[in-house]
């Protein structure tokens, strides 16, 4: 790999904003932990979720329904278990909803990455779009496959694997780095919801000495030094690269916890004017009770307003409220909030039950989940 081609590799994991400046611009300051990762934090999915799973068969039980956390958000397909299109979900909204959600467009039905790049250009004149914009899978989760596509030939690039029944959402690159996941839960026929959790998502970084390569750089980190795996996989091209002396170097642009994303409980930065934010975007999403919402904000100050934040995804019935993931949380943490969300999701099934929803069987849940493991394993690795 030629000097070019590194440094244009090195440039797009380089945060603008943070060249020797501030690397976490609009977000409280990430103070160091002594604990950089909690014990329990990257832990098999079988081993946290099995006492969640026998929580569930007694709820199934109890409201007589095992499929009732599908009907928990009637207006998304399988109430966001698994599945739901984004671009559907973004279609739907209305009011606040509508406007907090940066210019999209999807892809589709495309036979090349050539004819992709011609449609491309043909829709995002329609809605305004330009590069760099974010592209990611109409349907996945855990921040599979999102990338940041700078340019016609990086779109190609992202194609070419994606699996030839798949579709691409394309979005505007909101030009704020502070992000958070805002975990929102509302009762049907109520006016009003409440903000249960918000957990504030930091990219994790490393900062260039002149000296060692990217790989020392992030041996050496308390915390990335424990999750290589992740990263030395992600930008293999660049881990024998010195960057320069005070240069930032972002690991992770996904804000997605099983990508590299640093996890912190932002619950004291939740105030009635953000709630009563919250509640506007909530009006315009007909059925939707239940889930986390990811925004982008210009500051904290802003956000704890309810003002100057844009929605990145709206997730439905499989959203946990991620705080549970900071390095300070306990297991106690864990399954007290766990063990809440799904008696709530239960509880808000059984709700609209009565309403007159019928619960998604769970023929349906399976075929959905098949399909979305067979999209996923052809997805583009995530930035």
């Amino acid at each position: 790999m030629d000097i070019t081609e590194s440094d244009r590799l090195i440039e797009a994991f380089i945060q603008p904003t943070a060249r020797g400046k501030e690397i976490h611009p609009g977000m409280p300051e990430l103070e160091k932990r002594k604990r950089a990762i909690s014990f329990f934090e990257f832990w098999p999915g079988f081993v946290i979720y099995t006492p969640v799973v026998l929580q569930a068969l007694w709820l199934a039980i109890r409201y007589r329904g095992f499929t009732l956390p599908l009907n928990s958000n009637p207006g998304i397909y399988l109430s966001g278990m698994v599945g739901e299109s984004k671009n559907d979900i973004f279609s739907m909204a209305k009011g606040k909803a509508r406007e907090k959600i940066p210019p999209w467009c999807v892809l589709s039905g495309w036979t090349s990455p050539e004819e992709a790049e011609f449609l491309a250009r043909q829709r995002m004149k329609k809605v305004g779009l330009n590069y760099p914009l974010v592209a990611k899978p109409d349907i996945g989760c855990r921040g599979a496959g999102v990338r940041i596509v700078r340019s016609a030939r990086e779109l190609k690039d992202y194609i070419a694997p994606f699996p030839a029944n798949g579709k691409v959402v394309l979005q505007k690159l909101v030009p704020y780095e502070a992000e958070a996941g805002v975990f929102y839960i509302r009762q049907p026929g109520e006016q009003k919801g409440r903000i249960f959790s918000i957990t504030l998502k930091y990219p994790p970084y490393v900062i260039g000495n002149g000296k060692d390569t990217l790989r020392q750089l992030i041996q050496n980190d308390d915390r990335a030094g424990q999750l290589t795996s992740l990263y030395f996989k992600r930008h293999y091209q660049l881990l024998e690269q010195v960057l320069p002396e005070g240069q930032p170097f972002r690991l992770t642009f996904a804000g997605s916890h099983s990508r590299g994303c640093i996890f912190r409980d932002g619950r004291e930065f939740i105030t009635p004017e953000l709630e009563a934010a919250f509640d506007d975007v909530v009006d315009g999403l007909p059925e939707y009770y239940y889930g986390r919402i990811d925004i982008r904000f210009r500051d904290i100050n802003s956000l704890m307003n309810g003002e100057n934040y844009y929605i990145l995804e709206i997730n439905g019935a499989s959203s946990e409220a991620a705080h549970i993931w900071d390095s300070r949380s306990t297991l106690k943490e864990v399954y007290r909030v766990l063990f809440y969300q799904y008696r709530t999701l239960f509880r808000l099934g059984w709700l609209n039950r009565r309403r007159g929803f019928r619960p998604p069987s769970l023929k349906e849940l399976l075929h959905a989940w098949k399909q979305e493991r067979k999209l996923v394993k052809r997805y583009p690795d995530t930035e």
